[in-house]
């Protein structure tokens, strides 16, 4: 990790926070007490960034300098509102093609997701504020850099970024093995925006009932599902395969 990417201390996160910096993730340490820390909490609900309470090993860990108990991860990029991400990509006259990402924990699944959504003209990534990987030095490694290619988008949830796809006229679509439909059995070259659940979980079957269309990947093989950057790679291939084809 790059140490301008970390800010550790507690009144420097207030700071960064107050001065509208792109806060990733923070980590706390399990049971820090005080009235700064406990501002420090308050502010970080009220700004809807994601935190976890670890050890304080685990501080350690990320910095040897004095870090009062809370160190954070300020993302090496600018993170669009879904508004201007959706309102630029509609005027460009393409055919939008979204991904959406339901809380992908692991940093190396999501930049390689990054790297092949860039290498197949996806139009954005919109990702949740909490639960998801942070955007930090790993997630640049293996992106290969295309993290600073294609635009990211972050939303307080996922279920708010659908209905507003949907309302400017984008299907949805959700790659899960629970699908009755093959992914070759339906349309991808219209305005597009495909979910990619969690590795373990999948996606929230909350999110299930609201898309407009569900498809799987066929399996041959015992193993009963692919590794979630793996299905991505396949999904948005042959997305650009019905495009390109249509072209």
């Amino acid at each position: 990790m790059k140490k301008e990417t970390i800010v550790f201390g507690i009144r420097a996160i207030i700071e960064a926070i107050n001065s509208d910096k792109s806060i990733d993730k923070v980590f706390l340490q399990k049971g820090s007490r005080g009235e700064l820390f406990q501002e420090l909490e308050h502010l970080l609900r009220q700004q809807g960034i994601g935190s976890s309470y670890v050890p304080i090993e685990k501080l350690n860990r990320l910095t040897h300098q004095n870090h009062q108990g809370a160190v954070a991860y300020i993302s090496p990029i600018t993170f669009y509102a879904i508004e201007d991400l959706v309102s630029e990509v509609l005027d460009s006259k393409k055919p939008p093609l979204f991904l959406l990402l339901d809380q992908i924990s692991d940093v190396r699944n999501f930049g390689a997701i990054i790297r092949t959504a860039e290498c197949t003209g996806v139009s954005g990534i919109i990702i949740q504020k909490k639960g998801g990987a942070p955007v930090n030095g790993d997630t640049i490694k293996t992106s290969a850099g295309a993290i600073f290619k294609i635009p990211i988008c972050k939303v307080d949830h996922i279920k708010d970024a659908i209905f507003y796809l949907q309302s400017s006229d984008i299907k949805i679509i959700a790659a899960t093995e629970k699908a009755e439909k093959s992914i070759y059995d339906i349309s991808l070259a219209e305005p597009t925006a495909i979910i990619m659940g969690s590795e373990g979980r999948g996606i929230n079957p909350s999110v299930l009932k609201i898309v407009d269309e569900q498809a799987k990947l066929p399996i041959l093989g015992d193993i009963e599902s692919l590794n979630v950057s793996v299905a991505c790679g396949a999904f948005l291939y042959e997305a650009l395969r019905q495009r390109l084809k249509d072209s």
